[in-house]
């Protein structure tokens, strides 16, 4: 189920955990590795993912509480 733009929830996929669309890269490890010092494009080429994904990573963590 898409829960934000790019941003996908399946019980069946990363345990339910918040993952980018057609992935299973988790929100979660996007946002450690910006957070940790690497850049959007860096992420990006690392996980094989487009700047609008993690960019749409990084939104999401942004508009959701903490814990969910």
């Amino acid at each position: 189920m898409e829960v934000a733009e790019h941003i996908a929830v399946d019980e069946r996929v990363c345990s339910g955990k918040p993952v980018i669309r057609g992935t299973r890269v988790p929100v979660e490890l996007v946002i450690g590795q910006l957070g940790g010092g690497m850049t959007v494009d860096l992420v990006a080429r690392e996980y094989e993912l487009t700047r609008v994904q993690v960019l749409a990573a990084l939104r999401y963590a942004a508009e959701t509480p903490a814990g969910n």
